[in-house]
């Protein structure tokens, strides 16, 4: 018998070119269906990023075995451990400053490739020691500092829709929580003028007056304002004496670090009394004793807008490191890490 000519005019072409059809749809079909099959780059993407953290900042060690990330903060792909023989694991290492003292031998005796580590402090430049021996050494920095890579503040204003302010009821003028009094900070220079003018309520280990950890805000929410002193004033280092024991306690803080700019920065304007606005503390003393409750109000008006968040869990502070992660500069070091610092 003849053989059946193909109507495309050779015989089994048209066989030939659907079975090729049939065999791409399928390749095709094989990356709709299982995308993470697709190249070796975009699979480790898609793996959790493993955030090695050498020595926990605080004392206490919190379980970092779940995904912690996610469950506390909704931030996926971000796996957190404190195990250090996964270090040949991790693609970030976190090193706490005061952890690393008294030297080098506290860190891993070698860097994978593509790996970065990262510098972590909430201490002001005076009172951090010993920065000049990690040059060429840290990827990443991690501070208050708002320029740092990853930028972790004390605490922020958060959107609120409440409308409403809450002023709790005041029974005396000025109060003032200190631990550490050293009389050549600048903090205790000006509240040994300011005393002169008005009394301020003191209380914590310097004056054998300590606050438990629930009496603190009941007892400085008391006063209709605090002093929100910093123990050293440098850019941005705004911490939690302005965030949690005067907004958050509400009372009107009276501030002494960096500029009222910087400050403008972080908080409304209205919110806050810079002691660099007196021409003196006897003219700041007469502003605080004289103020009527009309002008006193104003000081809350963000609250109408506005809630205090507190960063206080570490692990959501190390967890913000995913977040930031794609972001992020690679393969560079840290080639001064003092001066940078200090500027």
């Amino acid at each position: 018998l003849p053989l059946r000519r193909s109507p495309w005019g050779r015989p089994g072409v048209k066989a030939l070119v659907t079975a090729g059809v049939f065999v791409t749809t399928l390749w095709n079909l094989r990356f709709f269906l299982n995308p993470s099959k697709g190249s070796g780059e975009d699979s480790k993407h898609r793996e959790p990023l493993v955030i090695l953290v050498w020595e926990w900042p605080s004392k206490q060690v919190p379980n970092v075995s779940r995904d912690v990330c996610r469950e506390l903060y909704g931030i996926t792909g971000c796996q957190l451990t404190t195990e250090r023989q996964l270090l040949h694991q991790a693609d970030v290492v976190v090193f706490l400053h005061s952890r690393l003292q008294p030297g080098r031998d506290r860190l891993p005796k070698e860097r994978l490739p593509g790996q970065n580590w990262v510098w972590v402090s909430l201490e002001s430049p005076s009172n951090t020691r010993a920065l000049a021996e990690w040059n060429q050494t840290f990827n990443w920095v991690m501070t208050y500092r708002q320029d740092s890579d990853i930028f972790i503040p004390y605490g922020k204003l958060v959107p609120n829709r409440s409308a409403t302010m809450n002023i709790p009821a005041k029974t005396n003028l000025v109060s003032w929580v200190i631990s550490n009094y050293h009389r050549n900070q600048k903090r205790a220079e000006v509240y040994k003028n300011l005393s002169r003018y008005l009394h301020v309520n003191i209380y914590g280990k310097a004056n054998n007056k300590p606050l438990c950890k629930d009496c603190l805000l009941p007892t400085i929410s008391k006063s209709k304002f605090y002093l929100a002193f910093e123990n050293s004033i440098h850019r941005d280092y705004i911490t939690e004496k302005l965030w949690r024991n005067s907004l958050l306690a509400g009372t009107v803080p009276v501030v002494l670090g960096p500029p009222r700019a910087n400050y403008e920065q972080f908080v409304p304007a209205d919110s806050f009394i810079h002691v660099n606005d007196f021409r003196s503390l006897e003219e700041l003393a007469t502003f605080l004793k004289t103020m009527n409750s009309s002008r006193y109000r104003q000081f809350f008006a963000w609250q109408r807008r506005f809630s205090v968040k507190l960063y206080t869990d570490w692990r959501e502070r190390i967890c913000t490191i995913c977040t930031a992660y794609p972001r992020l500069p690679h393969g560079r070091l840290y080639p001064d890490l003092q001066s940078w610092f200090n500027s």
